[in-house]
């Protein structure tokens, strides 16, 4: 596969992880030995915020009324349709059950764990389709308690139109704390709250390393790093819809990677001239986001043909991968490693990201090559259970016990030893190892 590099990245994204790990661990030790006294002095001192921590239903309902009506039905839009499909993601979890021999009855139950965390950025940017994305698939995963945690700002308390969201997809209380001190809050069962069984929902630096840090003790929906998106085009796309796709991606963050990956050259100079123009027409903060990641970390790859624009792409394993390119039925049965497909120009990332559905949270930073984003089977316990009569029990209990016994597991074996003895008075067994293996 041969490639050429019309835009090379000049920095990856990665942060300071031995600095961050050190600030998040000493914060999270902290709190975990001060309680809810030290989470609020955190607080103040982060989120200089020193209102109610848990809002109460009077304080929700005056967010609500703050919420313009037609934000309103855009978030119930959204919602509805998120709510949809992860009910659609549901009813893929069955419960099943296999006779494996004759007598043997082995089964499968999902189980949604009792209380999950919802983290919902509220800093940089609002970030009102994440409640809509993690407390939705919480509560259709028929979670008991799901927490809403998204941090204040000074004098204000958290965004109004996130309280509305996360109240109206089925979050059971709301949690007005940011960053590691929110996370902390939801992972200790503190200020009330039940301990969360599961943290889900994108973050800084800081929330992705607590999350890290506390994977073990609390399960967590994945480890992220900066959003990344990789677009697919051949000479069929329009080059302006590409640009602004790309440009779209990276005001995220100043590290977040655009990837543009073709197999015309044309197409490829002229996104790169648009890009620039279209970043300098956002507002001031957007534009230096933007300008950041495209200067630092944006990539132009030109390929051959579409099978090594594929397996470019396979190799980067994007969060979100947009295929705006002729036959998209080839693309869809090709591509394997990615967050989010989304096939033709009438779809885009920022539609997934808001309110088309599937959900939003997802891997990034290459771990598409492992994992999947979030879903209702995140919050989902597969567990197995098994239950047989005697003359099944008989043939896997001598399997047992030799097997136990060739790995020097004697009390193992003699699980098996004393049911075969019970079940079986008059029948002798050969229970022994083969001491040539």
């Amino acid at each position: 596969m041969t490639v050429e590099y019309l835009k090379k990245a000049v920095l990856t994204s990665k942060t300071d992880a031995s600095e961050t790990t050190k600030i998040v661990q000493e914060i999270l030790d902290t709190i975990e030995a001060g309680g809810d006294a030290a989470a609020l002095e955190y607080a103040a001192k982060f989120d200089k915020y020193e209102g109610d921590i848990i809002l109460s239903d009077a304080a929700i309902e005056a967010a609500s009324a703050k919420v313009p009506e037609k934000l309103k039905r855009d978030i119930e839009f959204a919602h509805q349709n998120v709510k949809r499909f992860a009910e659609a993601q549901r009813e893929t979890c069955q419960d099943i059950e296999v006779e494996v021999i004759p007598g043997l009855i082995a089964g499968q139950k999902s189980i949604p764990v009792d209380t999950a965390g919802c983290y919902i950025p509220g800093g940089r940017y609002s970030h009102i389709a994440s409640a809509i994305m993690t407390v939705t698939t919480a509560k259709v995963a028929g979670c008991k308690n799901i927490i809403a945690c998204s941090p204040p700002r000074p004098g204000i308390g958290v965004n109004a139109a996130i309280i509305y969201a996360a109240k109206v997809c089925g979050a059971d209380k709301i949690l007005a704390m940011g960053g590691v001190q929110g996370v902390a809050a939801m992972t200790f069962g503190l200020f009330g709250l039940p301990k969360a069984n599961i943290l889900v929902g994108p973050g800084n630096q800081f929330v992705a390393e607590a999350k890290r840090i506390l994977f073990g003790r609390v399960g967590i929906d994945m480890i992220a790093g900066p959003t990344d998106s990789l677009v697919l085009a051949d000479a069929t796309a329009d080059a302006e819809v590409v640009a602004a796709d790309l440009v779209g991606q990276a005001e995220h963050g100043y590290n977040s990677p655009v990837w543009l990956v073709t197999d015309d050259r044309s197409l490829a100079e002229e996104v790169m001239a648009l890009v620039p123009k279209l970043i300098d027409d956002l507002p001031d903060v957007n534009r230096d986001n933007a300008t950041a990641a495209w200067r630092d970390y944006a990539e132009v790859i030109l390929c051959e043909n579409r099978e090594d624009m594929a397996a470019t792409s396979d190799l980067y394993a994007p969060e979100h991968l947009t295929v705006q390119a002729q036959d998209l039925d080839w693309w869809l049965k090709r591509l394997s490693c990615y967050g989010s497909l989304f096939l033709g120009e009438e779809t885009t990332v920022a539609f997934g990201d808001k309110a088309s559905g599937p959900n939003h949270v997802l891997p990034t930073s290459g771990a598409a090559t492992y994992t999947g984003g979030l879903s209702v089977h995140k919050y989902m316990k597969i567990v197995t259970w098994q239950r047989a009569t005697r003359d099944a029990a008989k043939p896997v209990a001598e399997a047992t016990a030799r097997i136990s016994r060739l790995e020097g597991m004697e009390g193992h074996a003699r699980t098996a030893d004393i049911r075969l003895r019970k079940y079986f008075p008059d029948e002798t067994f050969d229970l022994t190892a083969d001491a040539g293996v």
